[in-house]
């Protein structure tokens, strides 16, 4: 049987029994005693590696072999903490013996008793101001002036000009990598990878089918996905923007938004900018999906769905964020008055103005812009005919808008039946085709409601 050799060194068994007085010890006490410090020494490193893997570490540092002792019930006495670093000298107690030590600082004491006295350290104090004020930043101390602000936006964004900003930004060339990383657990990969492989899968058997409303209610109702929402995010914006051509993924891409917004457990105000332009894509994208009539009805039911959730997100979120609301008003009413878009443009815009601000927006900035709008649907009627489906979905979107005013509880007027000269006021004020339909309701409340936001405006 072959001898086990021993990494400890048999010597300094021998040096400190010496040193506490034994002077002759035999070789056999000396192997058990090797041995034995070999297992505690590994005992005591095996402790110490626990403490530096729980602490994400890995260099194993002197407080890591302190616990380790507290934990075998040792006293912890090793190791030291200093500012600087340790000098080491080295002295010969014979041919192949060296000592090493610590060298101990000569300090003057006269350059000690002379030396200025530290600064007073400030009190403990706490003071709060506004990181921003309506999205804009105060001028204040405590935030960036405008030109460092702008500074950091011209910085370079290369691998070779940010070490810290191209390890940000992915690359894998980097010599620095930044101290801050997202770990999700393996449940939660394992969680996004099934849900991204349900929500994709287009099959039509009944067990997929189920399997995807599985997939979006887990998403509405479980808890503890918080950490999860930056990738959903990420995952919908992408998506979005590379399969246009491909209604069933836009709609799966917002019940799967739809899904994250009314999850009440989720924290999603710091993403809401980067959720809402994926969905005013779908909203009003000028192509969703191929061409053709079989998916039309499909592209103006994903519309409805963008133009639902632009309307949740806008009123759920308008006080976290004060001009949200504005923001999306405004952005569908550039469309709503651009002539050049398509009649699906115009649908999605006039859609998103009801959701988002309701009647009131639908008084303010859409029965305004009607008559002139009335080139845009004679256009369309002399190309395409009055019973292209198009053109019909605009005008009903327009005419449910306008419907909405009767529901406005400020409208106190009773009375259903119209006259004929306020049919004809409402006629000239809206234009021919959008008014003679109005008119034609003989609903002399919601009469009343336009030709009064006409003096008002």
């Amino acid at each position: 049987m072959a001898e086990t050799k021993l990494v400890w060194n048999q010597e300094n068994i021998k040096d400190v029994a010496e040193s506490v007085g034994i002077e002759k010890l035999n070789e056999e006490s000396v192997k058990v005693l090797s041995q034995e410090v070999e297992y505690r020494v590994g005992q005591v490193i095996i402790e110490a590696m626990r403490f530096m893997h729980a602490g994400k570490r890995t260099t194993l540092g002197t407080q890591d072999i302190s616990q380790a002792l507290k934990v075998l019930d040792v006293e912890p006495l090793y190791g030291y903490e200093s500012t600087r670093p340790l000098r080491f000298g080295e002295a010969s107690l014979g041919p192949g013996q060296p000592l090493f030590y610590i060298e101990d600082e000569e300090v003057d004491f006269e350059k000690l008793i002379n030396a200025p006295l530290p600064k007073v350290p400030r009190d403990v104090s706490f003071t709060a101001h506004w990181l921003a004020v309506e999205g804009v930043q105060p001028s204040i101390p405590q935030n960036p002036t405008t030109a460092e602000a702008r500074a950091n936006e011209l910085v370079p964004r290369g691998p070779g000009a940010n070490q810290t900003l191209a390890a940000l930004a992915g690359n894998d060339n980097v010599t620095f990598k930044p101290l801050v990383k997202h770990v999700l657990s393996r449940e939660l990969v394992l969680f996004f990878e099934k849900i991204k492989s349900a929500l994709l899968d287009d099959g039509q058997d009944p067990e997929v089918i189920v399997l995807r409303k599985s997939a979006l209610e887990s998403v509405r109702s479980d808890t503890g996905l918080h950490q999860l929402v930056p990738y959903f995010v990420q995952f919908v914006a992408e998506k979005v923007t590379h399969s246009l051509k491909n209604l069933f993924v836009l709609q799966q891409m917002m019940e799967l938004t739809q899904a994250i917004t009314e999850n009440k457990t989720l924290f999603i105000e710091p993403y809401i900018a980067s959720l809402v332009p994926p969905i005013l894509t779908c909203l009003l994208g000028r192509t969703l999906g191929a061409d053709g009539l079989d998916n039309l009805k499909e592209q103006y039911q994903l519309r409805d769905l963008a133009a639902s959730l632009i309307g949740h997100i806008s009123n759920k979120y308008s006080k976290s964020s004060g001009e949200l609301q504005a923001r999306l008003a405004r952005t569908c009413l550039k469309y709503f008055l651009d002539p050049t878009r398509s009649l699906a443009e115009h649908y999605g815009a006039i859609n998103g103005i009801t959701l988002i601000g309701g009647s009131a927006a639908i008084l303010t900035l859409v029965l305004p812009n009607l008559k002139p709008f009335e080139y845009v649907l004679a256009k369309a009627q002399n190309e395409r005919g009055a019973n292209d489906e198009s053109l019909r979905m605009l005008i009903g979107v327009i005419m449910k808008g306008i419907m909405s005013i009767t529901e406005m509880p400020t409208l106190l007027t009773n009375g259903m039946n119209g006259n004929a000269a306020e049919g004809q006021e409402v006629e000239e004020y809206l234009g021919a085709t959008i008014g003679s339909r109005v008119a034609a309701l003989g609903n002399h409340k919601l009469n009343k409601a336009i030709l009064d936001s006409r003096e008002k405006h």
